[in-house]
């Protein structure tokens, strides 16, 4: 629905400088189109290259009526409460935003093109875009994409939101400055809202989550030389069910583990901890194989965030995980992803069984 002539205002209230904000984060590090303002409340007249690192000429104002004076056409919500659901508080900044003629691309759970009250301010010329919706023509998953003659490479993570997704979007990127004929596969509603081609994984049934990875793998694998897969949820976080399906969808050739530097126990359950890095990678190439049902896929690299360290413990650390793992290990966002790309490109694809 997005077009290039779109300019867009996110939505994003108290997530500028918070986990609670990664999709709106996002699209402001990825995004192609124009991003005319942040709706921040809590960071108003803040900078947000200060708050976010991004250097993208943005303002951070404190409503949608702020926002208007940019001239945006279209309203992002770029931050998830908990649950997904539209905060009550929200409505009349979106129906405000509706009234005025922009249309919203929606990521949360709750469905606001069904809404009545949204549904009245719309405007002829706009729409509603509920970005979570499950893909028609699903099935249960097969394994053909073991078949595939191109690399999978899917991220793994020891919790959720340690950046998965930007973790895959800088291996892509680092492939395309290359040449290599290299494909991003969203799984979640950022990617989606990015403009890239997948599914929205957890609004998708769980009979048919898997199938539903591998349609997307197998639409793209013969034409390109590296799937980029975003992972979703962490096996070590006992709310994630999404890890699993994305496994047996794309038969993953590669795998690239992704961590927090420094974290120990899951963030949202502080009484679970994290294993050891190389008991992490363990886990995920047992699973990922099911030997000897499953062609073979090993940890390549590490993908370490280091976003809240200094430069100098940030190489600290990438140098520790690097001895512990005996793997290569870099920051894609902060010093680029291609030490782990190079890693992934001098390992061989294994053989499918």
């Amino acid at each position: 629905m997005l077009s290039a002539s779109d300019r867009v205002a996110i939505l994003l209230h108290g997530g500028t400088a918070s986990s609670r904000g990664k999709t709106g984060i996002s699209l402001l590090r990825y995004s192609r189109l124009p991003i005319v303002a942040v709706i921040d409340r809590d960071a108003a007249g803040q900078s947000l290259k200060t708050l976010t690192g991004i250097d993208r000429a943005v303002p951070i104002v404190a409503s949608v009526t702020d926002a208007l004076a940019y001239a945006p056409t279209v309203l992002s919500i770029g931050i998830a409460p908990s649950g997904g659901a539209l905060p009550a508080e929200w409505r009349g900044e979106l129906t405000e935003a509706l009234s005025a003629g922009l249309s919203i691309v929606n990521g949360l759970h709750t469905r606001m093109a069904e809404d009545a009250e949204l549904k009245a301010a719309l405007r002829s010329e706009s729409w509603i875009w509920d970005v979570r919706r499950e893909p028609q023509g699903l099935t249960v998953g097969s394994g053909q994409a073991r078949s595939l003659p191109c690399r999978r490479v899917l991220t793994v993570g020891t919790d959720m939101g340690v950046g998965k997704m930007s973790t895959s979007l800088e291996l892509h990127q680092a492939g395309l400055r290359r040449g290599v004929r290299s494909r991003f596969i969203a799984t979640g509603q950022t990617g989606l809202m990015l403009g890239e081609d997948g599914i929205p994984l957890d609004a998708v049934r769980v009979d048919y989550a898997a199938g539903a990875i591998e349609q997307v793998v197998l639409r793209h694998g013969n034409d390109h030389d590296i799937l980029h897969i975003e992972g979703q949820g962490s096996f070590m976080n006992p709310a994630s069910t999404a890890t699993l399906p994305l496994m047996r969808g794309s038969q993953p050739t590669h795998l690239v583990l992704v961590h927090r530097a420094g974290q120990t126990h899951i963030q949202s359950f502080s009484d679970i901890a994290i294993p050891s890095l190389k008991e992490a990678i363990r886990v995920y190439e047992t699973i990922a194989t099911a030997s000897p049902t499953f062609p073979s896929a090993n940890v390549t690299a590490i993908a370490l965030n280091t976003f809240h360290l200094t430069d100098e413990a940030a190489q600290m650390a990438i140098a520790q995980v690097q001895e512990e793992t005996a793997l290569p290990c870099a920051d894609a966002i902060r010093y680029g992803a291609d030490p782990i790309l190079d890693a992934i490109l001098n390992t061989p694809i294994p053989p499918a069984i």
